[in-house]
């Protein structure tokens, strides 16, 4: 399974990043590419801890957190369209800079490098170990690349 964690699975997602036209189009959801862009910088600083938010699992997430992480990393399935985005990660804001949006996420893409964050939380998943931590954040940014057809 690919992870964050992986020198050459961090260029190949850089470069995809790096190819998404400016006026590219989802290809499912409600986000256009500024949003996605916003969506994936602030969840990955979330992930590192750079952003603001508090870590809380929710109730549903301690019910069935580790019985869903443990499905969704069960095999290099990517992501289902239909995933729903936690309210912290909508991106209401429509319009911006992408190519500094890119460069942002990508920055914090090559950060996997260096990645300690023992403090994380996932909202749902509860507390994960860097090993899944690795392998949800590739399938998140796969996720979403494949979104806008990169």
């Amino acid at each position: 399974m690919k992870t964050l964690f992986d020198e050459e699975t961090r260029k190949e997602l850089i470069a995809r990043i790096q190819n998404i036209p400016e006026d590219a189009q989802a290809r499912w959801g409600k986000m256009n590419l500024y949003q996605m862009l916003m969506h994936c910088t602030t969840w990955e600083q979330w992930v590192h801890g750079t952003g603001t938010t508090v870590y809380k699992q929710g109730f549903l997430g301690k019910i069935f957190g580790k019985m869903a992480l443990r499905r969704m990393l069960g095999d290099d399935k990517p992501f289902d369209k239909g995933v729903p985005t936690s309210t912290q990660f909508k991106i209401k804001e429509t319009s911006g800079d992408i190519s500094q949006k890119k460069q942002d996420w990508i920055q914090l893409i090559e950060s996997y490098e260096n990645y300690s964050n023992p403090a994380f939380i996932h909202d749902f998943f509860g507390k994960m170990t860097r090993e899944q931590v690795g392998f949800t954040a590739y399938k998140h940014t796969d996720h979403h690349l494949r979104q806008f057809n990169s």
